[in-house]
Formats: structure tokens, C-alpha cells, sequence
């Protein structure tokens, strides 16, 4: 018997219970963060406000950053964890943890990222915005770095497909309604990020609706899960491109040159008008997809 069968939600509405988790969720990261942040930097309490922006920037662009993720994974986990148990009154499993009949969808989004970085690489390269300058080797680094992009996929994923957008499909009889809300928040979510620009914060947006778009019709985050994870292995650790505005050691050494409306400038490839096209005609072509398989 499913939970839903067992247990109604402690609160009806499906937009409310995002609501209440948004404050919870930015309450918890502050209690967490701050005093993380002051222990290992070292941030003097005299100006804390602009210290602490300060060090958060200096922190996910530098050693500390498998920290800040470590942390994000933490207050994802309690947040939800505390919602979906004690509010939702369902089980963490049935944020779509299971992979069951859905691995297809699953290796679809595993394979996606590396074909939608590589065309967007390759035509860049041959428009002569992009040139690999060298290549470098490290073994030990490319599983830390693998770690990292794992800990990003999972934590962000169960927030923003598993919870918010899951509530959001209660309350919306339009799921694409839903989606475009979850999707708002995602990019919101970034906004902060080092070299964010309008055209980044569009791509963001498209790309919460292309990590939304499968799990609208099954409920199940292991689609959106490998494609994030795959999207951000393929674009940082291995092409060499930022990660939504962050620098990770990478095999290829990347060097972009020219318009920045096609490179995306500080942001990275994210911010380039090429993902834009590419983000928008996958989530088209995977809309349509979804739709026809699961229209009943």
C-alpha cells in the first residue's frame, strides 16, 4: 500500500508545504553555514555580513569547496528528510529514490549530458571560440572531483525535483505549471554563483525544466539525477569548462577566446547562447518523448 493510501500530508496544500520548507531550508543552511564558515575561515565577527560574502565566494572557489558541498548535502538531507517524514508523512523512497522499471530513463540521462556538452564543445571549437591547450592526467583527482559532482547531483536534485517540484505536482493540475515554479527556484538557487549573468540565469531556468521534464510523468529522480551528474562530470573534471561559474582541475586544459555571448564568459559554457538553443530544443524533443510514452 503506498504511503499516500496511509497518511495524508499534516498540511493540504502542496505549494505551501514548498513554502514552509523554503524558510526551513534557508533557516538550516544559515544555523550550519555561518558557524562552518566562521570555524575554518577564520571570519571576524566585526563586519560579519560582508565578511561572510566574502568567505562563501572565497570557500566554492577554492580548497573549501568539497566543504560547502559536504554541508549543502547535510541540510538537504535533514530539511527533506525532517518534511517529507514529519509533514508530508510519506517515506524518503518515495521522493523516487527507487530505480525499479525506470532504467531507461535513467541511462538516458546518464548519456545526455556528455552528447549536449559535446555538441555544444564541438561547435565551439569549430567556430573557433575553444581550444584545448594541454592535457593533464590525475587519476586521484578525477575520482575526488567525480565525488564532488556526486554530492552537487544527489543534494540538489532531492531539493528541487524530489521535494519542491514533487509538492508542486499536488497543487498544480497543469505539471508544467509546476515544473516552470521548480524550475524558477533552481535558477534562483544559483543566482549567487561567481561570473552569473542574464543569459546563465535563462540557461539555469531551461535547465531545471530539461532535469524536470521526466520526472513530471514518473515521479522518479534517477533520470535527473545521472543527467546532472553527467552534465557536470563531462562539463568541469573532464572538457575543462567552469561549473556554473566554479573552476575544478580538469583532464583538458580549455581556453575560450571571443564573443562572450557564446562562451559564456565567467560563468562558463552555462552561460553561452549555444546551450540556450541546444537546453531548449532536448527539453522539446524530451517533452514531446515523455508525453506520448506516458500518456495515460
Amino acid at each position: 500500500m503506498s504511503d499516500q493510501a496511509i497518511k495524508n500530508p499534516r498540511i493540504k496544500q502542496g505549494w505551501l508545504r514548498v513554502v514552509l520548507f523554503g524558510g526551513c531550508f534557508s533557516l538550516i543552511t544559515l544555523l550550519i553555514t555561518i558557524p562552518a564558515v566562521i570555524a575554518v575561515a577564520g571570519v571576524q565577527t566585526a563586519d560579519l555580513q560582508s565578511d561572510l560574502i566574502h568567505t562563501l565566494s572565497g570557500l566554492l572557489t577554492g580548497n573549501y569547496l568539497w566543504l560547502m558541498l559536504v554541508l549543502e548535502l547535510v541540510i538537504s538531507l535533514i530539511t527533506v528528510g525532517l518534511f517529507r517524514v514529519l509533514v508530508d508523512r510519506k517515506s524518503l523512497m518515495s521522493l523516487g529514490l527507487e530505480l525499479g522499471e525506470y532504467w531507461p530513463e535513467a541511462l538516458t540521462g546518464l548519456l545526455m549530458g556528455p552528447a549536449l556538452l559535446g555538441i555544444s564543445s564541438l561547435l565551439m571549437l569549430f567556430s573557433g571560440h575553444l581550444e584545448w591547450t594541454d592535457i593533464t592526467w590525475d587519476g586521484t583527482q578525477l575520482f575526488i572531483s567525480l565525488g564532488l559532482m556526486v554530492l552537487i547531483a544527489f543534494s540538489e536534485e532531492l531539493v528541487f525535483r524530489g521535494y519542491i517540484l514533487g509538492n508542486l505536482l499536488d497543487s498544480f493540475s497543469n505539471k508544467y505549471i509546476a515544473l516552470a515554479i521548480s524550475a524558477i527556484l533552481f535558477a534562483a538557487f544559483h543566482a549567487t554563483n561567481p561570473g552569473i549573468h542574464t543569459l546563465a540565469f535563462v540557461n539555469l531556468f531551461l535547465a531545471g525544466l530539461l532535469l524536470g521534464v521526466n520526472y513530471i510523468y514518473t515521479r522518479n529522480l534517477w533520470f535527473s539525477f545521472l543527467l546532472h551528474l553527467s552534465w557536470n562530470f563531462f562539463q568541469g573534471p573532464l572538457l575543462g569548462f567552469k561549473v556554473s561559474g566554479l573552476s575544478l582541475p580538469s583532464v583538458l586544459q580549455a581556453e575560450t577566446k571571443g564573443d562572450l555571448f557564446i562562451t559564456g564568459g565567467d560563468f562558463g559554457l552555462e552561460g553561452s547562447i549555444l546551450v540556450t538553443a541546444i537546453s531548449l530544443t532536448a527539453f522539446l524533443i524530451l517533452s514531446w518523448a515523455f508525453r506520448r510514452k506516458y500518456r495515460s
